[in-house]
């Protein structure tokens, strides 16, 4: 499977999102995050600088739930001009506000 490069949008929201987990985690280390979260150091390291851009919806959720982040928050410091922009119904389908 060939992989197309990331805009450099997808890159910015990559550096976003690691950042903000680095500064969740604030004084823990990457290791006790990283093995609370079930991934490598070398994974979380990666996510907070920025060299892998579009971590799995699993990795971000378990790390920010061992530094205790919602991915509500996270998904708005990342996207924040798309917030309130789609509001899922009650089928579980988006719809504009």
């Amino acid at each position: 499977m060939v992989r197309l490069p990331l805009s450099p949008d997808e890159l910015e929201r990559g550096r976003r999102l690691g950042a903000l987990l680095r500064h969740a985690r604030a004084d823990r280390s990457i290791l006790d995050v990283a093995l609370a979260a079930a991934i490598s150091p070398e994974t979380l390291r990666k996510i907070e600088t920025g060299r892998i851009a579009t971590p799995s919806f699993a990795t971000i959720a378990a790390v920010a739930g061992v530094v205790g982040v919602s991915l509500d928050a996270l998904w708005a410091e990342v996207h924040p001009s798309s917030v309130g922009a789609l509001a899922p119904t009650r089928a579980g389908r988006a719809s504009a506000r």
